[in-house]
C-alpha cells in the first residue's frame, strides 16, 4: 500500500528497546513537528476550504498523539528531552522537487509530508509487531492506523490540487529517492534514525 522501496529490519526493535526512554523523546517531537507541518500548509494555502478543514483535524490529531506519547513519557518516570534533529527528514527535504509555480511548491509540500507519513507508518509498524513492551505494541499499532490515513490525505490533496502536474510520476521519483536515504538509516533510536 505504501509503495516504500525498502523496508525497516525488524531488528531495528531491538535497537529501540534499549532506549525506551530516547524512542518516546523522539517520537514526541516528531508528533510536535508533523502538526506544525500542517499548520504551515495551511497558513500557504488557506484558499482550500477542505484542505483547510482536514488538516485543522490532522494537526489537532498530532498534538493529541504529542500528548498521548508525553502521558507515557511521564507515566514511565522518564522526561521529555529536547527537540532532536531529525536527519532522515532533512535529507528527504533536501531531494524533493523545489521551484515552480505556487500550485507546484503546494504539491511539492504535500508529498513531502506523505513520504514521512508513510515512513512513519511503516516504522510504527515495525514496532508494534516486534517491540516486547505490550504497552508500547498495543500503541505503535492504533498510531500506524493513523500514519496511514495521514498519508493518504496528504497524497489524495497533493492529486486533487496537482492538476496539470504528473503528481504520480513525482511520488514514484521520491519513493525511489527515499529508497536511497533510507539506506543510511535504522541504527538509531529514533522514528527515522
Amino acid at each position: 500500500m505504501l509503495g516504500l522501496k525498502l523496508a525497516t529490519d525488524p531488528r531495528w526493535a531491538n535497537l529501540v528497546e534499549s532506549n525506551i526512554e530516547e524512542i518516546l523523546t523522539d517520537h514526541a517531537w516528531c508528533e510536535q513537528k508533523a502538526a506544525t507541518n500542517a499548520i504551515t500548509i495551511i497558513s500557504l494555502n488557506s484558499e482550500h476550504e477542505d484542505l483547510v478543514t482536514d488538516l485543522l483535524a490532522l494537526a489537532q490529531e498530532e498534538l493529541e498523539h504529542f500528548q498521548m506519547v508525553h502521558e507515557i513519557i511521564k507515566k514511565r518516570g522518564y522526561k521529555l528531552g529536547r527537540e532532536r534533529k531529525d536527519s532522515y527528514v532533512n535529507e528527504l527535504f533536501k531531494v524533493q522537487m523545489k521551484g515552480g509555480s505556487r500550485q507546484q511548491a503546494l504539491v511539492n509540500r504535500l508529498l513531502f509530508s506523505a513520504m514521512i507519513e508513510a515512513r512513519s507508518c511503516e516504522r510504527f509498524k515495525v514496532l508494534s509487531d516486534n517491540i516486547k513492551d505490550e504497552e508500547l505494541s498495543t500503541f505503535y499499532r492504533e498510531l500506524m492506523i493513523s500514519e496511514a490515513g495521514h498519508y493518504k490525505t496528504f497524497l489524495g490533496f497533493a492529486r486533487k490540487y496537482g492538476e496539470g502536474i504528473d503528481v504520480d510520476k513525482q511520488w514514484k521519483n521520491l519513493l525511489e529517492k527515499e529508497g536511497e536515504i533510507i539506506k543510511n538509516y535504522g541504527k538509531s533510536e529514533s522514528i527515522h534514525g
